[in-house]
């Protein structure tokens, strides 16, 4: 899974997190492992993914019967659906569209062998890049829009001395 854009922004380079899913796991499933490995915590948003063939996959409940035309129920539609090398999009909130690339692997993967079990779920277990916060905030209570606040003294000063380098005003 790459991560593509979201909140009107092009990402490069492309923060990604690569998962291991069984063929009996559901998009729904996939779509909570996604929104997980890519550190989102409102959940409650509209989600989709979106076949190469155009075919759209979803929570059908989610859209109160408004869900577009074709689309499947992503709690009953297994990734089996899916081929090897297959690309496919995911979007999460359809307000701020948090747009996904998706590559099927060529080739399938030990479980036990990269994650140490096998998992009931669809697991992230490998990754690179920097996320954006969901909501574009970059500190506790930032709106988003906010200047950047100053930093209260050089290095770690302003820490606790729980850790050796935490509470000194030099860096470590």
């Amino acid at each position: 899974m790459e991560l593509v854009s979201g909140r009107g922004v092009d990402l490069w380079p492309r923060p990604g997190r690569v998962l291991a899913a069984a063929r009996s796991h559901s998009f729904a499933q996939l779509a909570e492992a996604v929104d997980l490995a890519f550190g989102r915590w409102d959940l409650d948003h509209l989600h989709m993914f979106t076949l190469a063939d155009g075919t759209g996959v979803s929570r059908l409940e989610w859209w109160g019967g408004e869900a577009p035309d074709g689309t499947v129920d992503g709690e009953v539609t297994q990734l089996s659906r899916l081929q090897p090398g297959e690309q496919f999009a995911y979007v999460f909130d359809m307000g701020d569209d948090w747009a996904h690339l998706c590559t099927v692997a060529e080739k399938r993967i030990d479980p036990v062998g990269e994650l140490g079990e096998v998992p009931d779920r669809p697991a992230p277990y490998w990754g690179w890049g920097s996320l954006p916060d969901q909501y574009g905030r970059r500190w506790d209570g930032d709106d988003g829009e906010s200047p950047m606040p100053k930093r209260p003294g050089r290095g770690l000063g302003d820490l606790p001395p729980i850790l050796p380098w935490w509470g000194m005003s030099g860096r470590r």
